[in-house]
């Protein structure tokens, strides 16, 4: 019965337009009533329990920053400052897509919204500059996945949030494997362009280490931001709750007085965060509601058991979680199939003896893919979007083509050395 209830409230939700939060309650809402006899009282009080939990009161926080920093010009000033360092490299100023996206990430960890703050800097320059324009938004849409792993990622608090999993353990275990992955993109830009010259333009002056290296010197705030958010909780000086206040206000002086920053600005990243944060908090909610009716009922303990009795090995449960998450980010968006999906995943993966901070990586970067697919990538339809239509969906997605192929291949050297996750978080906090 339960799994009925399940299959049906999921594919409904999927196939409707219901919005997945309310669609995933009232799934697990249906198995508490008809399957549990009317234990719906306790779906409340785990809701309530998440929501007013300290750690998780730093979402909506780093929501804010993230929309601060998107209004308030900060990410033209980092692209300007690393753009003379790849003049002439093959590849080009598609590398400083790459650059820029991973050092916005660092102070903003939101996908999209890294994505669209360098691709409305990055798109019209590289488009005057005649670059090819797929390859342009491929690089941008791939960049901007980054702002979901190298921490403060929205992706790993929120997973830390819910499955009670250290959340500096998780932000140390982002960093190298995010830069592991920029660095496959920027090697994967170097390659296609030898292969085809034709992708960026030919002439472009060089520039003097002096000047290169005063240009760096000028973005000293953004060197500011990043302690702000992650030096102080490093060095134990803020939580991660503590962090994120520090980080907006740190983004709203920075934003004055080195952006663009306005007070009509600063009301609009507002509203924008509160209508972000709703939308993620009602799937909180559904995930929430769901996930205490499957364990009530024991369903993580029964497939498990079914696992067991199937004598599936480890990585053979990797493989099949690898492949649903491939198919479900077809259809859903990063945060919703991973609020979605945890309840049954997390438990499973623990109980193959998989460690939850390296679990925590794997899952962000298996959502980073479906930002990357269609028909729903969502990177790929706000880079689109910013073309204003000239590039089609279709061919960013064959440009990203590469890009996806990557992050695929980041999971299996994760799966193959899971150290290059778990060395930072055991070597500054010890091992658990």
């Amino acid at each position: 019965m339960v799994w009925l209830i399940l299959l049906a409230g999921l594919v409904l939700t999927a196939w409707s337009s219901v919005p997945i939060g309310l669609g995933l309650a009232l799934t697990g809402l249906a198995i508490l009533h008809f399957v549990a006899g009317g234990a719906e009282a306790l779906a409340v009080t785990s809701v309530w329990n998440v929501l007013t939990d300290f750690t998780f009161s730093a979402v909506p926080i780093y929501i804010f920053m993230g929309e601060i920093l998107l209004v308030s010009g900060v990410s033209t000033r980092i692209y300007n400052a690393v753009t003379p360092f790849f003049h002439r490299i093959p590849g080009k100023l598609l590398h400083t897509n790459i650059v820029v996206c991973t050092m916005f990430g660092a102070v903003c960890g939101a996908s999209t919204s890294t994505a669209a703050a360098v691709g409305s800097v990055a798109y019209p320059e590289l488009r005057r500059r005649a670059y090819d324009r797929a390859s342009v938004v491929a690089t941008l849409a791939a960049g901007g996945t980054l702002g979901l792993l190298i921490p403060p990622s929205l992706s790993l608090l929120i997973y830390g949030a819910t499955q009670q999993v250290s959340i500096g353990r998780l932000f140390l275990a982002g960093v190298l494997p995010g830069l592991m992955l920029a660095g496959l993109f920027m090697a994967a830009i170097y390659a296609h362009n030898r292969m085809n010259p034709a992708l960026t333009p030919a002439g472009d002056a060089a520039v003097g280490w002096g000047a290169r290296l005063a240009g760096l010197a000028r973005i000293w705030p953004f060197v500011f931001l990043v302690f702000a958010v992650l030096g102080t909780m490093y060095l134990g000086l803020a939580t991660a709750t503590e962090a994120a206040a520090l980080g907006v206000v740190a983004s709203i002086a920075v934003g004055f007085a080195w952006g663009e920053l306005t007070f009509a600005k600063l009301w609009h990243a507002f509203f924008g965060a509160t209508v972000v944060f709703g939308s993620i908090g009602l799937i909180v909610l559904g995930a929430l509601v769901l996930a205490q009716s499957l364990s009530i009922l024991g369903v993580p303990q029964q497939v498990m058991a079914g696992i067991t009795g199937l004598g599936l090995s480890k990585h053979f449960v990797l493989l099949l979680v690898v492949a649903v998450y491939l198919v479900l980010g077809c259809f859903f968006d990063g945060i919703s199939l991973m609020l979605m999906t945890l309840p049954l995943v997390f438990p499973v993966m623990m109980g193959v003896g998989f460690d939850p901070v390296w679990t925590g990586v794997i899952i962000t970067i298996l959502i980073e893919i479906g930002m990357l697919t269609p028909p729903v990538g969502m990177n790929l339809f706000v880079l689109v979007a910013i073309t204003n239509g000239e590039v089609s969906l279709p061919e960013a997605a064959r440009a990203a083509l590469p890009y996806w192929l990557i992050l695929l291949g980041g999971v299996v050297i994760l799966a193959l050395v899971p150290d290059i996750a778990l060395v930072l978080p055991n070597l500054v906090m010890g091992r658990p």
